[in-house]
């Protein structure tokens, strides 16, 4: 089932049936519950004019592989912001939980653009992307990523961050234009920072994450986007970074602040 089928499910029903192939370990991959936690977010607000300024995703359980519920209640509707709580049920026990902030733009004598600056990243044709033999959790295999500074995972690294390059796989993800819910997955498929560090295998896993939007997207599916994360403190089993996305024209698209549980 491609994401697109997925989000047709979430459209029509409460009552979801997860496509395989998005296992990261024994659990469905965190990027999709997310994706799936914004696209139901949409489809019940369903209204244009309002744009998705902010979201955040607590990971309260894993999610297995098998049917989810997803239900959704606007906590709020103003007149230029409505707030939306959207989670996700298995078993009869809520795994996740969204809270959404859309807004209609307004107008505003209020301007500032301080963005940071774009990293140097290679040119597409010179990426080293990875190979899909390498033993990352089966749901990487629907992305195609490479590591343009900084280290993989459980490589022993003494510096945490790193910025590469990321896309939806074009073989297994035809080409169409890209929806918010896209990009939420997209950013989540690079690991915490901190796994760079690990000198072997060991969990991590987000805890918290909150996603602020910036500029509208206008990409399609198999884009290409820039990614960079700077670990700011981890210590007694916790670590909290950020991360920016840029896509090919260097326009900032979100910004991502995470709370990562650490067993190493």
């Amino acid at each position: 089932m491609s994401l697109e089928a997925l989000f047709q499910q979430i459209e029509q029903q409460e009552h979801i049936d997860i496509p395989k192939g998005w296992l990261q370990g024994r659990t469905i991959f965190g990027g999709l519950v997310a994706g799936m936690l914004v696209y139901k977010a949409f489809t019940t607000i369903n209204d244009v004019t309002q744009k998705l300024l902010s979201c955040s995703v607590t990971f309260v359980g894993p999610v297995d592989d098998a049917r989810v519920k997803l239900t959704a209640e606007i906590l709020r509707q103003g007149k230029s912001v409505t707030t939306i709580e959207v989670r996700l049920w298995q078993n009869e026990t809520v795994q996740s939980i969204l809270i959404a902030s859309f807004g209609r733009q307004r107008e505003s004598y209020i301007q500032v653009s301080q963005e940071p600056q774009t990293p140097h990243f290679p040119e597409i044709n010179q990426l080293n992307i990875v190979p899909k033999y390498l033993p990352f959790p089966e749901c990487v295999k629907n992305f195609q990523l490479a590591w343009t500074e900084g280290s993989y995972p459980m490589s022993g690294s003494k510096d945490p961050d790193f910025s590469g390059m990321c896309r939806f796989d074009p073989e297994l993800h035809p080409n169409r234009k890209m929806h918010i819910a896209d990009v939420v997955t997209l950013m989540d498929v690079w690991p915490p920072g901190v796994l760079a560090m690990f000198k072997k295998p060991a969990p991590a896993s987000s805890l918290t994450w909150q996603l602020t939007f910036i500029h509208p997207l206008e990409n399609q599916l198999n884009d290409w986007f820039k990614y960079n994360v700077f670990t700011e403190y981890a210590r007694d089993g916790y670590s909290t970074e950020y991360a920016h996305l840029w896509d090919e024209q260097n326009r900032l698209i979100a910004i991502s602040r995470q709370t990562v549980t650490v067993f190493a």
